[in-house]
């Protein structure tokens, strides 16, 4: 697992696993040896020091309170996001993550993911079900920690759906002022001072920076 993402700990990971010999291999020293001196070069003890009080707030009462956050908030986004008309894979989300498949609107994850970082919107483009191209997926995915760790509520993450389709709908629009088909067309012409849609995209990013500037980034 991650250390750095819902657990919030410092950038890292971490491997489970049993003490009692597995097929008669042991898995301990195994992986121990793979790791130092096989992977990693030396122990980074600001790291470890870092995970080790991540993983104790992760016992306390806080930290619960902040994981039932991150899934009524990625609920309340999944659900905004359906009424809107997306298709969410699976359905809707029991957990911190929402993929959302955009290929029934004639889109794609790589195109929304670079309109909607223009617009201040942070998100993936990432593979769906069926896809046949890795670099032009069909979905984008939307995590809930990193603004549930801001202080954003359910009401705060219904704004983001919106937000969020809304730089759809430009992306489908740039999509169609394209004169190429491919996606490298497609970066360029958004990259341009011909790029017809900017006003749209920066009134998008005003409104979006408006609401992200209530919520400041914890530590800072």
């Amino acid at each position: 697992t991650t250390t750095h993402k819902s657990l919030r700990g410092p950038r890292g990971g971490m491997i489970f696993f049993k003490k009692d010999p597995v097929l008669g291999v042991d898995l301990e020293s195994a992986i121990n040896n793979a790791v130092f001196p096989g992977l990693q070069g030396g122990p980074h003890n600001h790291t470890i020091g870092g995970l080790a009080v991540c993983l104790k707030y992760a016992q306390s009462p806080e930290f619960k309170a902040y994981q039932n956050k991150v899934v009524s908030n990625c609920r309340a986004l999944a659900s905004r996001l359906t009424e809107l008309g997306y298709k969410l894979v699976s359905g809707g989300s029991d957990n911190h993550l929402v993929l959302v498949d955009l290929r029934p609107l004639g889109i794609d994850g790589a195109r929304v993911e670079k309109i909607l970082d223009k617009a201040s919107i942070t998100l993936n483009k990432n593979s769906v079900p069926g896809d046949k191209s890795a670099v032009v997926p069909g979905g984008i995915r939307i995590g809930s920690p990193a603004m549930t760790t801001r202080g954003f509520t359910e009401k705060d993450f219904i704004a983001v759906a919106d937000y969020i389709h809304e730089g759809v709908q430009i992306t489908i629009d740039a999509k169609r002022a394209v004169s190429g088909s491919k996606l490298q067309d497609f970066m360029k012409f958004v990259a341009s001072p011909e790029f017809s849609l900017k006003d749209r995209v920066l009134d998008l990013q005003r409104r979006v920076e408006a609401l992200t500037t209530q919520f400041p980034m914890p530590g800072v």
